[in-house]
């Protein structure tokens, strides 16, 4: 699951780079930080799981020139943190040690992934992928044991460039700390930011800094109500924080000095398993909107594919196989029964001609001349490229329809792009496909030649009447002209030689057999063009194509993969990996 969700967020992230709307960028935006958070939340479930249990984290949040530096100082009862007046100056997510070993947080480089921990020291504003951990030499009464974090805020422009450690490091707090004074309170980011951090689950504290005297009761109503419309959970305890001159710094009230080793008591791990799955099953739809989108789009391309296939298979039947004058096949098969028939006194009226042409049409055999001319000249070949070309055509026309009226526009106008840019290479390999078919399938027209022939050896009287009737001796010639070359195969369909064979045969004895072995050749012959050509050649060439769409525009995450995903989402966390 970690892995798709890391997927996810990356194609999101390469997606918002390309969209052009700023309503398609905010949404985007949000549902990468949502999927930051969710990745960030699975691999504190992973850190929890690890041996020894992490210590207790505390993180400090809020918007920018809240005082959360400031905060961490006096909560620290020291000075470790620095402090600006400027905006933005703490750009990096910074820990400190309080009561605890950093030999102990040994598991937090692995939670923080591709950041890097430096010392407070090393850190610049030049790179933003890092955090740092230090040791804090007091020992506060208003903290448990535990490492505190500085975060950077979460709402100015720059915000954006290190959004990820803000993220990361709030969805490692065991307990939040929210900043917040009274110019910023009511910020719209402030109130997101706590809609998105409730599925966490995590104890809060408010704490209202830069307060004036007899301000505290209006401002405290104002954060309730904010509240209950971003939140379902009881509303926490607000600290007031009002400046002392002497120190420089806020006061933090007496009767609150025991609240946050009060709420670290309430800190329990056993239901974060729970809380990851509700988190993942909360945003799981909006997240994979686009996805399905693409996925229907997706099962239409397979549906105009299945149709144009369809109706391929349709035109073949209808303009070759069921066509009484452009059918070849079988009158193929009738030449190939001629040059089987012995014929008596054949020799001395062809003694000369069969001198001269036995040998080379027995080599042209050999060397697969025979077949290839058959090639050349069939009917069937020139039709079966033309219902590709023509297939090809109208499934153009329809995504360009698509890729102006349908919801996924972008998605059809690409693929259009792409089947426009390899249907010359399909039809080409179409074409080959057609002639190997062909000449491979010469072997079948034999074979119901033979069975012709066997057939007719068990009819004596009817053999001996081919043999004498005149016709055969043509018959034979045009049997040897095909054999070289010498005659086409359209030619066949309207030879009087083979058109009296053929209506000798069909009134004869064995007519319904030879019914039964043209009907049979027919099926075989429609099912090696439906497989070999307009599944394999045609629509296997086709059904890959969305593969071959941008992933800077596109999320191109298979169905097989979402499935994979959503099974793994049944599962409970022992089927969730940490990279």
């Amino acid at each position: 699951m970690l892995e798709f969700i890391q997927l996810l967020k990356q194609r999101y992230q390469t997606i918002l780079q390309q969209a052009r709307l700023e309503s398609v960028k905010t949404v985007y935006q949000q549902r990468i930080d949502q999927l930051l958070m969710a990745e960030a939340f699975l691999r504190k479930g992973a850190l929890i799981d690890s041996t020894p249990l992490p210590p207790l984290q505390i993180a400090v949040v809020g918007p920018t020139q809240a005082g959360k530096s400031t905060l961490v100082n006096v909560l620290l009862q020291s000075g470790a943190a620095g402090v600006s007046p400027l905006a933005g100056y703490t750009v990096h997510p910074q820990g400190f040690c309080h009561r605890v070993r950093r030999e102990d947080c040994s598991g937090l480089q692995r939670y923080f992934g591709r950041f890097q921990q430096l010392s407070p020291m090393q850190l610049t504003k030049e790179r933003h992928d890092c955090f740092s951990l230090s040791d804090s030499a007091s020992h506060s009464s208003l903290l448990p044991e535990c490492v505190l974090w500085d975060t950077p805020d979460f709402d100015s422009i720059d915000s954006a460039t290190y959004r990820e450690g803000v993220i990361r490091t709030i969805a490692l707090a065991d307990v939040v700390v929210l900043v917040v004074s009274k110019e910023k309170y009511a910020d719209q980011s402030v109130w997101d930011m706590m809609a998105t951090l409730e599925a966490l689950r995590q104890p809060t504290v408010i704490c209202l800094n830069k307060l004036n005297e007899g301000s505290e009761a209006l401002i405290v109503h104002s954060l309730q109500e904010k509240w209950q419309l971003a939140r379902k959970d009881p509303f926490p305890d607000v600290v007031p924080l009002y400046y002392q001159k002497q120190s420089g710094l806020p006061v933090w009230p007496e009767a609150q000095q025991a609240l946050l080793p009060r709420l670290a008591k309430q800190v329990s791990y056993k239901k974060h398993a729970r809380y990851e799955q509700e988190l993942l099953h909360y945003y799981w739809p909006q997240w994979l909107e686009p996805i399905n989108h693409e996925h229907q789009a997706l099962n239409d391309w397979h549906q105009l594919i299945e149709q144009m296939i369809k109706q391929a298979l349709d035109n073949y039947q209808r303009d070759f196989l069921n066509h009484p004058h452009h059918y070849e096949t079988f009158q193929i098969a009738m030449a190939e029964l001629l040059t089987l028939l012995e014929i008596p006194g054949l020799a001395s009226v062809l003694a000369g001609t069969r001198r001269a042409l036995t040998w080379p049409v027995r080599q042209l055999m050999k060397l697969g001349r025979k077949k290839a001319s058959l090639t050349e000249t069939s009917h069937e070949v020139a039709l079966l490229n033309q219902i590709a070309e023509h297939a090809l055509l109208q499934m153009a026309d329809k995504l360009r329809d698509k890729a102006e009226e349908h919801q996924q526009r972008l998605w059809w106008r690409d693929m259009s792009a792409v089947l426009r840019s390899r249907r010359p290479e399909m039809l080409t390999d179409f074409d080959g496909a057609v002639r190997h078919y062909h000449l491979t399938f010469q072997q079948d027209v034999e074979s119901a030649a033979h069975r012709l022939y066997r057939k007719l050896q068990e009819q004596p009287l009817l053999l001996n009447s081919l043999r004498a009737t005149r016709v055969t001796t043509d018959a034979a010639v045009i049997a040897l002209a095909l054999h070289t070359g010498g005659i086409g195969v359209h030619d066949l369909v309207i030879a009087p030689s083979l058109l009296t064979v053929t209506s000798l045969l069909a009134e004869s004895a064995i007519g319904s057999y030879m019914r039964s072995v043209e009907a049979d050749l027919k099926k075989n012959q429609l099912n090696q063009v439906k497989q070999a050509l307009f599944i394999e050649a045609l629509r296997d060439k086709l059904l890959p194509l969305p593969k071959q769409l941008s992933g800077l525009s596109h999320f191109n995450i298979t169905p097989e993969q979402l499935q994979e995903a959503e099974n793994h989402l049944k599962e409970k966390r022992h089927g969730l990996r940490l990279l």
